[in-house]
């Protein structure tokens, strides 16, 4: 069993307060969640307005597919114009 961790520190443009910040991370990970199968959730910087952590996890039993889906999820937030990637941390278990 191969299980496959990101956490990905993002910056929101277009937040000027936390509920417009929740707004955005809210609609981000649940197009994620549905769209690739992950588990997902806000994990840092919950009181920042204008950053925010998200981490996300998958259980596969291929690693190159772990690497495949995270990769995709990464370039998936990437295009959001909402958000830029401001670092991000992978591993595999």
């Amino acid at each position: 069993m191969i299980i496959g961790v990101c956490t990905v520190k993002i910056r929101i443009f277009e937040a000027n307060s936390l509920k417009e910040k929740r707004q955005v991370i809210k609609s981000l990970m649940g197009r994620l969640k549905s769209r690739f199968n992950i588990s997902i959730a806000e994990v840092g910087l919950n009181d920042s307005w204008q950053t925010s952590e998200i981490g996300f996890s998958l259980t596969t039993n291929d690693s190159n597919h772990a690497r495949e889906v995270i990769s995709k999820v990464i370039n998936f937030i990437d295009g959001d114009n909402r958000v830029e990637i401001l670092e991000q941390n992978t591993e595999l278990l």
